[in-house]
């Protein structure tokens, strides 16, 4: 009984130590960015410069936190140059990035999805908006991709297609605008999150639905698709 308190002990300090390091981590990774942190391990970074604005927010206690924070300075610093080159536009360049989060199946055999969303107005045509979504295998320690999820023979396209393009008519009102070519190309279905009931996939505007739609997202119950392969 001794042995097996001290066991316990020993692995809830383990626990708590992984925590605190977790959060310290967070927390300077927030800084890093030049950002505060806010409630629910989140990360607000705002900017706002004479020629551009800013504002940022994003989780911190991702799985993969590294791949997310690459993404948002990789982007950020491309906004910047733009925003920074001479210009005879009057209005502030802007960025804004906001996020859902998702998990699906209890702890530790979970995985956990982060969804981006991206606007950016650098004085063309139009503001883009666009989604970039990480899913993790936390259970397995590794990303998971729309390659992966699914078994490689299950021509899964030819059960997710119909279902997307049925929820994006619901949505929009706009029947018979997605090319079939284009509904059924793997490319179109990268940003995704996953959750116990269903995967939901995101598109960026003018991807799969004309420009004017704007940035959408389109749900796919679990039971219509084959296993999913996280195991």
């Amino acid at each position: 009984m001794r042995i097996s308190h001290l066991a316990t002990l020993l692995v809830f300090g383990v626990l708590i130590a992984e925590q605190s390091i977790a959060v310290a981590g967070a927390a300077t990774d927030c800084a890093a960015m030049s950002g505060t942190m806010e409630a629910g391990n989140v990360c607000h970074v705002h900017t706002a410069a004479s020629g551009y604005t800013m504002d940022l927010r994003f989780p911190t206690d991702y799985a993969d936190e590294q791949a997310v924070l690459d993404y948002l300075t990789q982007n950020r610093e491309g906004f910047i140059n733009v925003a920074q080159m001479p210009s005879i536009r009057n209005v502030p360049y802007e960025m804004d990035v906001t996020t859902e989060s998702f998990t699906s199946g209890p702890p530790p055999g979970a995985t956990q999805s982060v969804v981006l969303k991206l606007f950016q107005d650098v004085g063309g045509a139009r503001p883009t908006t666009w989604y970039k979504a990480f899913t993790y295998d936390v259970a397995h320690r590794k990303p998971v991709t729309f390659e992966t999820l699914f078994p490689p023979d299950a021509k899964v396209l030819n059960t997710i297609f119909p279902i997307v393009q049925a929820d994006l008519e619901r949505q929009t009102g706009l029947t018979g605008v997605i090319a079939t070519g284009d509904g059924l190309d793997p490319s179109h279905y990268q940003n995704f999150a996953i959750t116990d009931d269903a995967v939901i996939f995101y598109f960026g505007q003018g991807e799969l639905l004309p420009s004017d739609a704007g940035a959408t997202s389109a749900s796919v119950p679990r039971t219509a698709l084959p296993p999913l392969q996280l195991t």
